[in-house]
């Protein structure tokens, strides 16, 4: 690991080398925090878009896929271009684009057009995966894994945040001002980040298209990235099992919570962010392997906690709330841990690939995420909460196996 972080130190790009400040790392912070909150927003807007323009029943969960595709479709085909033009103004491109998508959002006046909307909105946002790599190309020696953690707390604290902050300003002031706030938030990031943000030009060589065939070779070649990537798709997938359907079973007695009581549940989760800088740092001191095994450990103690807390009805509803309270918590720091370990990790494989390799990260893992979306609403309806906890657990379980493999 020493050869491959002191060719990576070596080869940096002149405008970046070790040059990072703490006002730097939390404007990085707050950035991709920002910009991730309208990946999952969707989620817990869909209830309202969908009435309000028209949409069949059936068709308003095209409006929470509509972003996450866009996303995935960015992963895959923009951020590429990170290891192929200047990364500053790349940034600014993608980000102007979310905010004008934003922008447009907000008056969308059908459901086809707000889709089409969506889906490029999703895809700017996979800006988030250029402005990580920038962070870390700006640590310096030996402290990437600190501003990585230090940059994915940001990250983790917009995705735990993004629901119950929809669900605030759309019970306030209806879903379309979520989506003007975000894109007057996304321009004035434009701004910031225009007056602040090095230039960092790329150090490969080669065209568009055959970058994007290298992403396959890349996968082939890199072991650490394949482990990495798999069991944060595992971890995900464990992740949106319980948050798919944790809001089912805490309507359900004894929680009976309404929709602003189960958007106050999910600022719960929020607290692990703060394990992140954690993470980032035992991965600096060589403890990688046992902090990622410790996490999925954690992942599978939390569902049991859950299982439990579900179950039981001792202390009226108050005794098992925070029982689930505290099985969100710690499954959402074994999340952020693996997913902070996995990214340090990959960014010190080849940096001449470092756009590509987060985007292949970051694609695979939210793969994961979809199997556990639809996994959680199949073992809902077979198994109640227990089969929810059950499928989640397999998944922890399944990282854990791929850590004693590998």
């Amino acid at each position: 690991m020493h050869g491959t972080h002191n060719t990576q130190l070596a080869e940096r790009p002149s405008e970046t080398d070790g040059t990072i400040t703490r006002s730097q790392t939390l404007l990085f912070a707050a950035s991709v925090g920002i910009i991730v909150t309208n990946l999952f927003a969707p989620q817990t807007l869909v209830g309202l878009i969908g009435p309000s323009l028209g949409a069949a029943a059936s068709e308003s969960g095209l409006v929470s896929m509509a972003t996450l595709l866009g996303y995935a479709a960015g992963l895959f085909f923009l951020v590429p271009l990170s290891d192929l033009i200047e990364n500053r103004a790349l940034v600014l491109r993608m980000l102007s684009a979310a905010a004008l998508a934003a922008a447009i959002a907000s008056f969308a006046p059908s459901a086809s057009s707000l889709l089409a909307v969506l889906f490029v909105l999703g895809a700017a946002c996979s800006c988030i995966q250029v402005l990580v790599p920038v962070a870390a190309s700006m640590a310096p020696p030996g402290q990437d894994g600190r501003v990585i953690g230090d940059v994915m707390s940001g990250l983790m604290i917009g995705i735990l945040l993004s629901r119950p902050l929809a669900s605030f300003v759309a019970d306030a002031f209806g879903w379309r001002a979520f989506y003007g706030i975000s894109a007057a938030a996304l321009a004035l990031l434009a701004i910031l980040l225009g007056l602040t943000l090095p230039r960092r030009r790329p150090l490969a060589h080669s065209s568009y298209a055959a970058l994007l065939v290298s992403l396959f070779e890349l996968l082939r070649q890199e072991p650490v990235l394949r482990r990495h990537a798999l069991t944060a798709s595992l971890v995900m997938a464990t992740f949106s099992v319980f948050w798919t359907a944790v809001a089912l079973r805490l309507a359900t007695p004894p929680f009976e919570l309404g929709q602003r009581g189960i958007a106050l549940f999910a600022l719960v989760g929020a607290g692990a962010a703060a394990a992140t800088p954690i993470f980032g740092r035992a991965g600096d001191r060589g403890f990688t392997r046992p902090a990622t095994v410790l996490c999925h450990l954690g992942l599978i103690a939390a569902l049991g906690l859950a299982a439990w807390a579900g179950a039981t009805a001792a202390g009226g509803a108050w005794l098992p709330l925070v029982l689930m309270g505290v099985s969100a918590v710690l499954l959402d720091v074994g999340v952020t841990g693996d997913q902070t370990l996995g990214r340090r990790a990959i960014n010190l494989l080849q940096p001449k690939a470092r756009g590509r390799l987060n985007g292949l990260f970051v694609g695979i893992f939210f793969i994961g995420g979809a199997i556990g979306s639809l996994l959680a609403g199949f073992s809902w309806a077979w198994g109640g909460w227990n089969a929810v906890c059950a499928a989640g657990a397999v998944f922890g379980v399944a990282a854990l196996v791929v850590d004693w493999v590998g």
